[in-house]
């Protein structure tokens, strides 16, 4: 299925809150967005910066939708079953991690033929995933019972799992220089710091109304966190674990990404589309309308290539150079 181009679009810095209309041209320009028609409801996505592939889960399915960008087409469909939610890769050992909270498991898929090569037990409501590619460890922190649980990447098994200090974890991102993973505690509005070292949670971070998604950026520290009760985007200093920042949006953020090279964070914040943020400054430097609201938001490392999943309309957006 090949992807459906949308064209050149201008960005405004804003919209008229009245009705929607652009006013002012000339921050920024996306030079080509494509369409790619799924069907289902396409939930969390995340790219390979390897291979390049990118992996898009569908609760409703049950199943992992392999995209590949040279051709903006439907590489493949997996079948892992369950609800599958978040979805993670490991560029390094080539592998791919798929949680299904239901039934409190993590899939392990192999990158190179897609086949099934573990399931391992995560703790109840499993949900939220991230990859210490260094360690070779994945972290997947429950929606429900506010547990993280430490799987070992080698054997697939669950290495540990620990309690959380809050009743339950949203999102999550490894800073593996500084050995810390971060958790959005959307319940208590805040930002749970967990020492890799110690094995344990050492701090907490006021942040915005119900924090949902956490990025890091890995050579400042910085770490962004996507509010999805407020119009702020939140960016907490590492050294101070303080919340240093806020990034006023049009709408609530619920997703986030950050691109590594140039610490450019994209977010669903924007008006029926992208928000593109200036990491280092904390400053909003883009807005793309895609005439939806967009689900979750990944970024190839390598072509700076931006995905985002629309649920509703059971497609992803292709946008490059944004």
């Amino acid at each position: 299925m090949r992807g459906r181009p949308i064209g050149r679009r201008t960005l405004f810095a804003l919209v008229t809150a009245s009705a929607g209309a652009l006013v002012l041209p000339g921050v920024a320009r996306a030079e080509d967005v494509r369409s790619i028609e799924l069907g289902g409801a396409p939930t969390a996505v995340t790219v390979n910066p390897v291979t390049g592939l990118v992996y898009v889960t569908d609760p409703e399915a049950g199943t992992v939708t392999v995209i590949d960008p040279r051709t903006a087409s439907v590489g493949a469909v997996i079948s892992v079953g369950g609800a599958p939610g978040d979805v993670a890769v490991d560029a390094k050992a080539n592998r791919i991690y798929v949680a299904n909270p239901p039934a409190g498991t993590v899939v392990v898929l192999d990158g190179r033929t897609h086949d099934l090569v573990s399931v391992i037990g995560a703790g109840a409501g499993a949900s939220a995933l991230a990859v210490d590619e260094q360690a070779n460890r994945v972290y997947a922190a429950s929606g429900r019972t506010g547990t993280l649980a430490v799987l070992d990447g080698v054997s697939c098994t669950l290495a540990a799992l620990v309690p959380g200090p809050k009743p339950s974890l949203g999102g999550i991102a490894v800073d593996s220089g500084r050995k810390l993973a971060y958790c959005a505690s959307t319940g208590t509005d805040s930002l749970e710091v967990f020492s890799i070292d110690s094995g344990k949670f050492v701090a907490s971070v006021q942040v915005g109304a119900r924090p949902t998604a956490v990025a890091v950026h890995a050579e400042s520290g910085s770490v962004y966190v996507a509010n999805s009760g407020i119009h702020h985007m939140s960016i907490v200093d590492a050294a101070t674990r303080t919340e240093r920042k806020t990034v006023l949006l049009r709408s609530e953020s619920s997703a986030l990404a950050v691109h590594q090279g140039t610490n450019t964070v994209y977010t669903n914040g924007g008006q029926n589309g992208l928000s593109r943020i200036d990491g280092a400054s904390g400053t909003l430097t883009g807005e793309l309308s895609l005439g939806v609201n967009p689900g979750d938001v990944a970024v190839d490392q390598r072509t700076h290539t931006v995905y985002v999943t629309d649920p509703l309309h059971g497609r992803v957006s292709l946008v490059r150079d944004f």
